[in-house]
């Protein structure tokens, strides 16, 4: 599966990413950013966020892990650790990765603003950050992630699509991801812009840790303070909330309203299937894992990025961060086919298995 995924990904995103270059191709001359000159046998610190949410493990550090070797000749190392969402247990986890003098980091902040420090003593240390996902503050060398507040756009549109002329009559639920991350800040902002003015905001929250049982709590309050007939539909930021919202609701006897996502997870996937969820938003992998991967390299070589990050962005302690945004898809049940089975990310085995092959024949997915 997985090598089935970076294959055909590898296919697929060819032309997108041979507008970036690659960092082979990026220059000899050494980067104000980057460390002293090294070849191909580096070592890249790489330190995700969590484990709960399945792309992390399944995709990104092997898309990663799999491009820093095929960059370096098979010499890279990528040095792997995650934090389980404890911004604390990743502070001590940059800090090691100094110690062990790896010589370049890729880093998904659990907490943007806590990780600052942390990305100063690598800084300090002469060891460049590559912010991936996420944008962490501090002295960041590179960035790379979707156009986040175009998914909450994306997802807004979907779900007023969705609602039809009940956006005039009901009210949706909003279950934005945490305050502690700066993609779930733009994903609200992107979904606010669509969303305002065309449908009644009943109940919104922030949601701890983006964990689905905080969801489902939340959602149980939603229902209990609006009542259950006054909902039409609910916003949800990411996949694994909508299940923590689609089994409050079940809970409750509500069915058939549309609920949104993000991350096109397995299981998001199959709820769309079946139609207890609307959509969910696909953001291609493997292109954000492959440029996080080339960006490292070329900063572990002393190369320049500049044929690799065309975009510049601002954090709120840094401006003009080289960067790459990859543009995302709206994926509902109409397009599973030329999304994320196009691409390898699962076949339609893994998605229509057992409880699910019904519905997938129903809607032509066989």
């Amino acid at each position: 599966m997985r090598r089935a995924a970076v294959a055909i990904a590898a296919g697929a995103m060819a032309v997108s990413l041979a507008a970036c270059g690659s960092a082979k191709e990026s220059g000899d001359s050494a980067d104000s950013t980057g460390s002293a000159k090294k070849g191909d046998d580096i070592k890249v610190g790489l330190l995700l966020p969590e484990n709960a949410t399945a792309r992390y493990e399944k995709f990104d550090r092997p898309l990663i892990e799999d491009k820093v070797k095929e960059l370096t000749n098979g010499k890279g190392e990528v040095v792997y650790a995650n934090a389980k969402q404890d911004a604390s247990t990743q502070n001590q986890q940059v800090d090691t990765m100094v110690t062990n003098k790896v010589d370049v980091l890729i880093v998904d902040a659990v907490d943007s603003k806590a990780i600052a420090g942390s990305v100063k003593k690598a800084k300090d240390a002469g060891i460049p950050v590559v912010a991936y996902d996420r944008l962490a503050e501090g002295p960041i060398d590179a960035y790379t992630s979707f156009d986040n507040e175009t998914v909450g756009k994306t997802q807004g549109e979907a779900l007023l699509k969705a609602l039809g002329d009940k956006a005039k009559d009901g009210q949706i639920v909003m279950m934005n991801g945490s305050s502690t991350d700066p993609n779930a800040a733009q994903f609200k902002k992107g979904a606010h812009s669509v969303l305002d003015g065309k449908v009644k905001i009943g109940r919104e929250y922030d949601t701890k840790e983006w964990k689905p049982e905080n969801a489902n709590s939340n959602m149980e309050g939603a229902i209990s303070a609006l009542g259950k007939d006054k909902i039409v539909g609910v916003y949800s930021a990411n996949d694994g909330m909508a299940g923590g919202i689609i089994t409050a609701l079940k809970a409750a006897g509500i069915a058939d309203i549309p609920v949104t996502g993000q991350d096109a997870e397995l299981a998001g996937v199959q709820r769309i299937v079946t139609g207890e969820q609307y959509m969910s938003v696909y953001k291609p992998y493997p292109q954000e894992a492959n440029v996080a991967a080339e960006m490292a390299v070329a900063l572990a070589q002393g190369k320049s990025l500049d044929s690799i990050a065309k975009d510049k962005v601002d954090s709120p302690t840094t401006k003009a961060i080289p960067s790459v945004l990859v543009p995302v898809v709206s994926l509902t049940k109409d397009n599973i086919k030329d999304t994320v089975i196009k691409d390898g990310i699962y076949t339609v085995n893994e998605i229509c298995s057992g409880k699910y092959k019904a519905a997938c024949d129903k809607i032509g997915l066989n």
